[in-house]
């Protein structure tokens, strides 16, 4: 044991100084632990490290912040993929009522435009020669070429073939078929049909032909020199036994008076607002007028 002792003691007897070890642990502890406590007395009391702080805290900001950057760039992805979402999910809220809103605009509109044409209904239905009753038109005719309505009034409501439909500007048509729930009503811009008239403004006596559906009404065989104007009101006549006298019928629009024709060519538009509405009304039938007198025969002439 001895032998292996004796090499140990010369290592260590010929060790240079900078391999030497120095103070035991116990005394580094204590050394720094003194330290330690002295710098954060005078720190506390003094303020002794607060200009060493500031520079560390200086020199050590990049490096904080590159250790803290990645953290903070999803913590700000994700706040803004949220607000993003959150954003758009108020947008389409904000859009649904938006939406919403713009329709019950509309339909107030409707309605205030429905109730408006109802109370001229209401008036014109004062004012009417016969009393009449209020029907709903429910579509038109299934003739692309004709000009016809279908009502919701029929024989049930004691609707009659020839009775005439107006609404509140003028003559609309004139029933023409019934069903037991519903009527189909003809048009005065109807091809086939006629109305007799008369011009407001001197009581010239015509008729009024209409041409088709959106089409203007026509003023036939009348000769160049007849006295209609444009902007000449035509009014039902009456003498047909049908329409009551003085209901609006139409307006002159247009008359030409071409040289070398044989009658002028005179246009009127309808009064009443024929597709622009939902209600008219039913006029009650007229009374039933007295029969035409019998014709007699002729005396026979006597013989000589």
């Amino acid at each position: 044991m001895a032998f292996w002792h004796i090499p140990n003691a010369i290592m260590q007897a010929t060790q240079p100084t900078f391999f030497k070890q120095g103070p035991k642990p116990l005394t580094r502890v204590l050394i720094f632990s003194a330290l330690s406590i002295a710098l954060m007395v005078g720190d506390a009391y003094y303020q002794l490290l607060g200009r060493v702080r500031e520079q560390v805290s200086v020199a050590l900001y990049p490096l904080q912040w590159l250790a803290t950057a990645p953290t903070n760039a999803v913590i700000e992805a994700s706040n803004f993929l949220q607000r993003q979402t959150e954003l758009i999910a108020e947008n389409r809220a904000l859009n649904d009522v938006r939406l919403i809103a713009q329709g019950q605009e509309m339909r107030l509109k409707a309605l205030e435009a429905e109730n408006a044409h109802l109370r001229a209904l209401k008036v014109a239905n004062e004012n009417n020669p016969r009393e009449s009753q209020l029907t709903q038109i429910l579509y038109n005719g299934r003739d692309p070429f004709g000009a016809k309505l279908i009502v919701d009034r029929g024989q049930r409501s004691g609707v009659t073939e020839g009775q005439i439909v107006l609404d509140a500007s003028g003559v609309v048509g004139q029933v023409v078929r019934t069903q037991p729930m519903t009527s189909e009503v003809r048009l005065i811009s109807d091809r086939e049909h006629m109305v007799p008239v008369v011009v407001a403004r001197n009581q010239l006596r015509t008729v009024v032909y209409g041409t088709g559906r959106q089409s203007p009404l026509e003023v036939r065989n009348m000769a160049p020199n007849v006295d209609i104007q444009v902007g000449d009101t035509l009014l039902t006549s009456g003498i047909d036994g049908l329409y009551p006298a003085g209901l609006p019928v139409a307006k002159v629009v247009k008359v030409e008076r071409a040289a070398g024709t044989a009658f002028a060519r005179i246009q009127c538009q309808p009064l009443a607002a024929i597709d622009q509405h939902r209600f008219v009304l039913l006029l009650n039938a007229p009374p039933t007028l007295p029969p035409y007198p019998e014709s007699t025969p002729a005396p026979k002439a006597k013989g000589h």
